[in-house]
């Protein structure tokens, strides 16, 4: 087996410590065709689709991939921009502040860079710039607050096939879930109440996270738990009572039994029970998306008034809002505690004796 080398590497290249990014992903276009290779590798993930592969292949491309991105694709052209994919543009504007912010903190060693688990750029690209700056030690940091073996797990999977094809592996630390991350709680919070001091607070507060299938959860998957806390700490930061507020699960796909309540159908229902003015607030999205700015803000909205419900409103996602980007700069400092950012002067200097050597 051939083993993928670090391009024009240099012994005495200064250790440098990284910290990647990543987020699920984007199609490049939103045409059927970049739909279909997007979907293609998406759905092919055995952590996103857990069914008989055989079966699943007959499935994905004899039936899915055939009617699926024709379909997607006027849904994402309704959210793209002259900037292109909002998840790809919104993460990258949270990876240049992180990365301004730490560097502001004095952590002027640090690579910070990002990455998409489907679609571009894709992990490996992002981890190949990484090494070859001289990364020698590694935080990835999945941007999902709540773990599902279906995205966090996916992720590790992606960084763990491209490891098993490299000669030097660097240090590495995976952050698995921050769904209880105080900063984080707050930063949701603040997101709430900035939105309430211009529009008034709701008669219900919807919180809604992307489902997965209920067995996932039958076998362990803590992701509906992890949601339930989330939407628990920031509902108490902001005082609510249980009556408050709701969680729920969208973005079912199939027609299996998901988590629910399902976010669509509780829409439907509340107008039938008194509840005319809604806001719904996404805390499992780091940046918004096709899910969040075309499912949430204009599809669910269309049920509730056509339900007969009143005043709907859509609380964007964190974004690259200073709050977030704070509460996600104490989340790899906490995660970087005891790495030195400096090079360890010792290898540093028997390195550049050899390469003086040589």
């Amino acid at each position: 087996m051939r083993y993928t080398n670090t391009k024009n590497f240099q012994h005495q290249q200064q250790d440098k410590v990284g910290v990647l990014l990543t987020n699920l992903g984007t199609p490049d276009a939103p045409t059927p065709k970049a739909l279909r290779r997007y979907l293609a590798e998406f759905l092919s993930d055995p952590r996103v689709v857990e069914v008989p592969r055989l079966l699943w292949w007959l499935i994905l491309h004899g039936v899915i991939l055939r009617i699926r991105p024709r379909r997607s694709a006027k849904a994402y052209a309704t959210v793209f921009t002259d900037q292109g994919s909002p998840l790809l543009f919104h993460t990258q504007r949270q990876c240049d502040a992180i990365r301004a912010q730490l560097q502001t903190k004095g952590h002027q060693q640090l690579e910070v860079a990002f990455a998409m688990r489907y679609g571009n750029p894709s992990i490996q690209s992002a981890l190949n710039e990484l090494f070859a700056k001289g990364v020698r030690k590694l935080l990835v940091l999945p941007l999902y607050p709540q773990y599902s073996a279906s995205t966090t797990a996916s992720t590790f999977d992606a960084v763990a096939k491209d490891f098993m094809q490299r000669r030097w592996l660097p240090d590495f630390r995976f952050v698995s879930h921050y769904h209880d991350f105080p900063p984080f709680i707050e930063a949701a919070a603040q997101q709430i109440e900035r939105f309430w001091q211009q529009h008034g607070r709701p008669d219900k507060l919807l919180f809604s996270y992307h489902g997965i299938p209920k067995r996932y959860l039958l076998n362990g998957d803590p992701y509906h738990c992890e949601c339930y806390k989330t939407s628990r700490l920031i509902a108490e930061r902001l005082g609510l009572t249980e009556s408050d507020y709701i969680t729920s699960f969208q973005s079912r796909f199939g027609r299996e039994e998901w988590l629910k309540p399902y976010t669509d159908e509780t829409l439907k229902s509340l107008p039938q029970q008194g509840i005319k003015n809604v806001q719904v607030f996404c805390p499992g999205f780091s940046a918004d998306c096709l899910e969040t700015i075309e499912e949430i803000a204009e599809e669910n909205k269309d049920y509730f008034l056509h339900a007969g419900g009143e005043h709907y409103h859509y609380i964007p996602a964190l974004n690259d809002n200073p709050a977030h980007i704070d509460a996600l700069c104490q989340l790899i400092e906490n995660n970087l505690a005891h790495w030195q950012l400096e090079a360890d002067p010792e290898r540093q200097l028997r390195a550049r004796k050899v390469g003086a050597e040589q």
